[in-house]
């Protein structure tokens, strides 16, 4: 018992060092490629980098924004779909099996250029006048659709993967379908949606610096201008989209470490 408990924190903790050794490795190349280059001391990437780092930030501060509002926006309307897409109604069911799988067939990139495209830049609203629709809002909606799409369908693997038994149990109880749906059936779901609705918060993050093709300023497109405004020098390319590479790492990592965590449990439960 004492050997198997040390084996499985062994291999809960390997997952913890590599990456803090990806990390570190990663960091130590940056040094090392741009240490040795010979320029002045004031034109040295690593100091031409750590005077953009607020930049690069900011723009990745609007990364993580358009994450979460997408993943929000996703969870909500996703589950919605995926109600829909186990009703007993026919006419409910299919239209909505047939917009998840739209969404889910269809490239991310391809469907944020059709929001860009149809999304107005402004609407005019009663009592308040013009709104502004920024790029980054039009790309959060266009986040959203197929992440949404995969949420329906997780939601729908999950109820389908509940033994018939537990729907035969509660509808001998007098349990309405609502009923069962909401006291029965859907506790267990959540437990079985939390890994794969971490997977695809993470796989969102890093989707989101596509959108800096349409021209929203996060750290991809914050990054790319702090080179061009820097002389656009071949030398930079390293060390700034290895910091890039890394900041997105050290959000993402702990994710991707709970997810395997949360599968493993849930396997043994």
């Amino acid at each position: 018992m004492t050997n198997a408990v040390s084996t499985t924190r062994t291999r809960s903790t390997v997952p913890i060092l590599l990456g803090a050794a990806l990390l570190l490795a990663s960091l130590a190349i940056a040094y090392l490629a741009t240490s040795h280059i010979a320029k002045g001391p004031d034109d040295s990437p690593l100091k031409v980098l750590g005077r953009w780092i607020p930049f690069i930030l900011e723009g990745f501060t609007l990364n993580i924004l358009m994450s979460v509002l997408a993943m929000i926006l996703a969870t909500v309307s996703g589950i919605g779909l995926g109600f829909l897409q186990i009703s007993n109604a026919v006419i409910i069911r299919q239209p909505a099996r047939f917009v998840t799988r739209v969404f889910r067939n269809s490239p991310w990139l391809v469907i944020l250029f059709a929001i860009m495209l149809m999304v107005p830049f402004e609407i005019t609203l009663p009592h308040f006048g013009t709104v502004m629709i920024p790029g980054w809002v039009k790309a959060t909606i266009g986040f959203t659709l197929p992440v949404m799409a995969n949420i329906a369908e997780l939601l729908r693997g999950a109820v389908a993967s509940i033994p018939t038994g537990q729907w035969e149990s509660a509808e001998s109880l007098a349990f309405s379908r609502m009923q069962t749906m909401r006291h029965v059936i859907l506790p267990q779901c959540i437990r079985r949606m939390l890994p794969g609705w971490m997977n695809w918060f993470a796989l969102l993050t890093l989707m989101t610096p596509i959108a800096a093709i349409l021209g929203v300023n996060e750290a991809l497109g914050n990054t790319q201008a702090a080179m061009e405004s820097a002389g656009s020098s071949p030398d930079l390319l390293i060390p700034f989209y290895l910091f890039l590479m890394s900041i997105f790492f050290i959000f993402i990592y702990p994710v991707s470490v709970w997810t395997k965590r949360l599968e493993r449990r849930f396997a043994a439960t």
